[in-house]
């Protein structure tokens, strides 16, 4: 649009002659005067029509919520009465010269940012994302991936790009989308993992940021059937712990970025960015089921890995003892991790592996790989899997794979733990989940 400046950049124009559009947030008429509300991308504005147009006026009668429109006007300070301290341009408005309509709405089945029920939310989508609250919960996520980027590629990390059709699946497992494929039944990939270990061969670090997918029939607040992961996988690593370490780093870093770029958006979540320790309180997964039963007077020391509740006990432990809402319980038993995962060496019923916990959910998996051919090999058969299907893999093995390790983390489930929201299908723009998958879109 010719000439047209964005919201946020209106301070720099006051007293000048401007262009802007958007949309229509609200329209209220005093009378003589009618104040309009414009957002774009950037932010909102506060209007004004003078009461000496007659056709003007008639023209911001007409508006509507939702409407598309452009506006000519001067930037005017607003009188020292009329300043809104908690607004971010609470201190000028538009003194509208010319309004012209690019699009116009239906009414709206009901009032944008009320308090709507989730599967009215999910439902209007098209129109629910559109409230503030929404804006700035994405607006949020997308930092979250942005640093990520920016913090792996300055650590020498390359992003890859795995494919999500595959032959078959990373975990040996049956909770994969069956998809026919020519002459072929290929799988949607549950996790980058094979190809991101086979990527450390070339690039020695890795990073991917992309959708997995798990035919898991659930139906919880915690669970999606497509999220977006962002995974890493790095050589030349001592153990498991430097994984975590890369880990916690990432971390101090997000912290940072969110407070240079979202402070207001968290603000008006009403929640805080969370403080990142510098060191992660660390716990064996013996260690932590001693503590829950020691506590709490529930023994848990025989089982293999921990329920939902213990989690949460877990995080709660952590911000009573360390003041972090983070702790990371490592060295889970070999039966319950994944054919790659590398073996304790003192005791190889337990594996270098660990889960990242945060506000009493755990947020990511991680571990140190198994990097010898032989071992892998023998690993698959000890969890009943046949070598020979997983034969292009196993080529990056032959022929030389430094120790490495790495992690995978759910975007989504991040974002509404980082946010306090209760259902992660509140963190995901448009959720797969056992009963939703958009039917409406093209019929």
């Amino acid at each position: 649009m010719k000439n047209r400046i964005f919201i946020k950049k209106l301070r720099e124009h006051i007293g000048k002659e401007v262009n802007i559009a958007g949309w229509v947030s609200a329209r209220r008429d005093h009378g003589k005067l009618i104040f309009i509300d414009l957002r774009d991308i950037s932010g909102k504005i506060q209007s004004v029509v003078l009461p000496k147009d007659k056709a003007l006026l008639a023209a911001a009668d007409k508006l509507r919520p939702e409407w598309v429109i452009s506006i000519k006007g001067i930037v005017n300070k607003r009188p020292e009465k009329m300043v809104n301290k908690n607004d971010a341009n609470g201190d000028i408005e538009i003194e509208i010269k010319e309004i012209n309509v690019l699009g116009k709405a239906r009414d709206l089945p009901f009032e944008l940012g009320t308090d709507i029920n989730i599967d009215t939310h999910l439902d209007n989508l098209p129109l629910t994302l559109r409230a503030e609250k929404y804006r700035d919960v994405f607006k949020i996520q997308a930092y979250i991936v942005k640093a990520f980027r920016d913090f792996y590629t300055n650590e020498d990390f390359v992003e890859i790009q795995p494919p999500k059709l595959i032959g078959d699946d990373a975990e040996g497992g049956a909770n994969s989308f069956d998809v026919s494929y020519f002459t072929h039944t290929a799988h949607l990939a549950q996790s980058p993992q094979l190809y991101k270990q086979i990527m450390v061969g070339i690039f020695e670090r890795v990073f991917a940021v992309g959708n997995v997918y798990r035919a898991e029939r659930h139906s919880t607040t915690r669970h999606l059937n497509e999220y977006t992961s962002m995974d890493i996988e790095m050589g030349f690593i001592n153990d498991h712990h430097d994984i975590m370490s890369i880990e916690n780093k990432y971390f101090l870093y997000l912290e940072k970025e969110l407070k240079k770029h979202c402070l207001g958006e968290f603000k008006r979540l009403k929640t805080e960015i969370p403080a990142v320790p510098k060191n992660m309180p660390s716990l064996t997964l013996r260690e932590a089921q001693t503590l829950i039963s020691k506590e709490t007077g529930k023994d848990c020391t025989k089982e293999s890995d921990l329920e939902p509740e213990h989690e949460r006990w877990l995080c709660s432990y952590s911000k009573k003892k360390f003041n972090s809402d983070f702790i990371f319980i490592t060295n889970f038993p070999t039966v319950k991790r994944p054919f790659y995962t590398y073996r304790d060496e003192k005791d190889p019923t337990y594996t270098n592996g660990f889960d990242l916990l945060f506000k009493g959910v755990e947020i990511t998996t991680g571990a140190q790989r198994i990097h010898d051919y032989d071992s892998l090999v023998g690993s698959m058969k000890d969890k009943g899997l046949d070598p020979t299907r997983f034969s292009y893999y196993l080529q990056a093995f032959k022929y030389g794979m430094p120790p490495h390790g790495g992690f995978g983390m759910g975007l989504e489930r991040l974002t509404a733990k980082l946010l306090n929201i209760d259902n992660v299908k509140e963190a995901t723009l448009f959720p797969r989940d056992l009963n939703r998958i958009d039917t409406l879109l093209s019929q």
